[in-house]
């Protein structure tokens, strides 16, 4: 299993600001999409993981732009497991145009929690064989 993931991109009209770059808020969703596709590609499709009783809840995000994407830019959104905690974990993602300029870099943590509302939950087997061993793209 390859330690960094890939998920392409390809920037929408509606997604461009004024200044013509895709508006900030857009990342979060990138790294959202992303981070499902990262999982289905490790044999978790997010049902199953409902399915099962888990979800994620994102507590904390940061994000570092060097140079903003434009309108049907092809870009992609790579993924890799930073950190794996008891009830945590962190993911890190780089946005790249034309598949090497990183445009911008970020961290999530996400809490796994139950699926049926109730509150955190340790890591399960199903989500940690899904995250694999830490391989973070940021310092």
């Amino acid at each position: 299993m390859s330690d960094v993931f890939t998920h392409p991109l390809s920037v929408r009209y509606l997604e461009v600001d004024a200044q013509g770059v895709v508006f900030n808020a857009w990342y979060l969703a990138y790294f959202d999409d992303a981070m499902s596709a990262f999982l289905e590609a490790r044999g978790l499709p997010y049902k199953a993981m409902l399915a099962a009783g888990y979800d994620v809840q994102l507590v904390r995000s940061e994000i570092d732009w060097k140079a903003g994407l434009r309108w049907q830019d092809a870009a992609e959104v790579a993924v890799s497991t930073a950190r794996i905690g008891r009830t945590s974990f962190a993911l890190d993602f780089e946005v790249r145009r034309d598949g090497h300029e990183v445009t911008c870099a970020g961290r999530t943590v996400y809490v796994v929690i139950a699926a049926d509302g109730t509150g955190k939950r340790e890591i399960p087997p199903i989500i940690a064989d899904a995250l694999g061993e830490p391989a973070p793209l940021m310092a």
